[in-house]
């Protein structure tokens, strides 16, 4: 058992004097959107104030842990933007910042709360804590060990009988604790648990760890979902029991999801989904999903919703997270995802659409800028461009009837005329470009006595093969090439005459 100095020792390294935030996931799988809005409020926190924010890994459930997980934490934070100051990966004074190599510093304070009775040794086995409940499944730990006599203690000590430490609760009375966005609470100290501090694998609990870890870390605000609220009490006891300062807990409301009946539950994978991988992997921008994410439990003091992570450093506070839970509305994400598209510039978006442009054109170069003055405002996301650009590929086989349209006053008779007519205007123009293209076909049209729909919805129909185009004839030819165009045109004319 530990001396005094070295308690000591460890209250001397505890920071003072700064906010100072963490983010403590438990590499167990993806990131779900839950746990990326609490990693964003508890950077948000720390920005804010001028603070410091840490990432904290905890491992101490090491059946649950997932290969590879830990590597998702940070590529996720990394892709948000929520830089760490302090962390497993860039280090920090008060580490280190994975709890399963904190394990040897747990044990002594366990130990501590023994010797001031305030937890004792347990040595129920397996199957007697699991007679404990009914058939149902309710019960919970009777006490059993918590009054054994010392020389039983020690006589099963000694015979290497295996244990856990478990904190000894009151019995009366109640725990009341102040939470930033839900209030007062008060817990009956009998609704709680003896709680296990230490298992017998040496290994801490998740409770008894995290009270731990953020006491040697000077955490000051402890963000968490509100689950928790209930468990809360748990760690109060703790930090009451070592006699050490209680942090601001700040707990956010539920994200729900909606069903297809219109009501609304816990979100879920039914809903759609719901990790921040699975969100990029559908289309969603990163920059997105932390925008998005940020308003679900938080109001802004004004009607603002496109936020770059600059500005939510500079707008959130606390005061704005509400208590009521908040629907994860897929329909929004849409919303948000168009409007960050739509305010790209040219080489950010063409950046982001390359990989679905060779799905479309292969290696050929194309004059992308004609593609970024079309497709903005008509995408939700990027994967959905090899859709609208299909026909680009090879020309679809299209009834004749496609070049019939009332609003343009085309009809059988008049389009192959116009095909005739613009076929030769556009074989002997020097220059192959969206404006030469365009200034030809007006004239034209201009020559011929027709509007210009007149002329262009049989171009447009004999290039694309389709009703529905990004973009209008102009832009169509244009990024066809000559060549292709010209051959289109041709064939085009050849279906009308039939």
């Amino acid at each position: 058992m530990k001396d005094s100095s070295w308690f000591e020792a460890m209250e001397a390294r505890i920071p003072k004097g700064e906010v100072r935030t963490r983010f403590a996931p438990s590499p167990t799988g993806y990131m779900h959107v839950g746990n990326l809005r609490t990693a964003l409020y508890t950077y948000l926190i720390a920005r804010r104030a001028g603070g410091k924010f840490i990432l904290r890994i905890e491992d101490t459930d090491q059946e649950r842990l997932v290969e590879g997980a830990v590597d998702v934490i940070y590529k996720t934070m990394r892709e948000c933007g929520l830089t760490h100051d302090e962390g497993p990966d860039v280090g920090g004074a008060y580490g280190p910042y994975i709890q399963s190599q904190r394990k040897d510093l747990y044990k002594p304070y366990a130990q501590q709360l023994v010797k001031e009775g305030k937890a004792y040794y347990c040595f129920c086995t397996k199957e007697r804590l699991e007679s404990l409940h009914n058939e149902e499944g309710i019960g919970g730990y009777d006490r059993h060990c918590r009054d054994l006599p010392q020389e039983e203690v020690q006589r099963l000590l000694d015979a290497g009988t295996p244990y856990v430490i478990r904190q000894k609760v009151p019995l009366t009375g109640s725990t009341t604790f102040e939470d930033a966005v839900f209030g007062s609470i008060t817990i009956e100290n009998k609704e709680i648990e003896d709680q296990v501090l230490l298992k017998a694998d040496g290994y801490p609990t998740y409770n008894f760890a995290n009270v731990i870890d953020d006491h040697l870390m000077h955490i000051t605000h402890v963000v968490r979902g509100s689950e928790y609220l209930t468990s809360t009490p748990k760690y109060n006891l703790l930090y009451e029991a070592f006699g050490w300062e209680i942090p601001t807990y700040v707990h956010l409301p539920l994200i729900m999801g909606k069903n297809e009946d219109g009501s609304v539950s816990k979100l879920s994978k039914r809903h759609g989904s719901t990790s921040f991988e699975g969100l990029v992997a559908e289309g969603y921008l990163p920059q997105v999903i932390t925008n998005y994410i940020a308003l679900l439990g938080w109001a802004p003091k004004d009607n603002q919703e496109i936020f770059s992570l600059a500005e939510l450093e500079r707008a959130f506070s606390i005061d704005g997270i509400s208590k009521s839970p908040a629907v994860f509305d897929y329909d929004k994400l849409n919303w948000f995802n168009a409007e960050y598209i739509k305010a790209m510039g040219e080489e950010e978006f063409t950046a982001h659409a390359m990989p679905y442009y060779k799905e479309v054109f292969g290696e050929q170069e194309k004059p992308w800028e004609v593609l970024y003055s079309i497709l903005p405002a008509r995408i939700t996301k990027f994967q959905e461009i090899p859709g609208l650009l299909h026909f680009f590929q090879a020309l679809p086989d299209y009834p004749v009837d496609f070049f019939v349209n009332k609003k343009s006053k085309t009809n059988l008779e008049n389009a192959p005329q116009m095909l005739e007519a613009a076929l030769p205007v556009l074989e002997a123009l020097p220059q192959w470009d969206v404006n030469a293209i365009h200034d030809a076909m007006i004239a034209l049209a201009g020559e011929l006595g027709v509007k210009n729909g007149t002329l262009l919805w049989p171009v447009r129909i004999a290039a694309a093969g389709t009703l529905v185009t990004p973009g209008g004839a102009m832009e169509i030819l244009t990024l066809l090439g000559r060549e292709e165009a010209l051959r289109r045109l041709r064939l085009g004319l050849e279906k009308l005459k039939g």
